[in-house]
């Protein structure tokens, strides 16, 4: 699939729209360089698209990795007691603190 500069259709090039949408301002050059480098790209994709994955298993990853959580285990402070007394303000043996919201 090429990319061309001009688009007699919409009058503007395909690089210009894709730079319009990402909010670039291009030159002439730049335009050019990345109407190559894009169909470059979309021709990869092209090819891509005639390997045949037909007896292909589905994987979403390859690594056999897992996430590992640990427990969540509530512990108690050995000198909660301590951090209360030490606090300016307190209520109810918690610390009180200013309101965030």
């Amino acid at each position: 699939m090429k990319l061309t500069k001009e688009e007699a259709r919409l009058g503007r090039s395909q690089v210009e729209k894709i730079a319009k949408l990402s909010r670039l301002e291009l030159t002439e050059q730049e335009k050019e360089l990345y109407a190559n480098q894009l169909t470059k790209v979309l021709d990869y994709v092209d090819k891509l698209k005639s390997v045949d994955t037909e007896n292909v298993p589905i994987t979403a990853q390859v690594t056999g990795l897992e996430n590992v959580y640990r427990g969540d285990d509530i512990d108690q402070c050995d000198f909660q007691k301590d951090l209360i007394n030490q606090s300016t303000e307190n209520e109810d043996n918690l610390i009180k603190t200013k309101s965030v919201f």
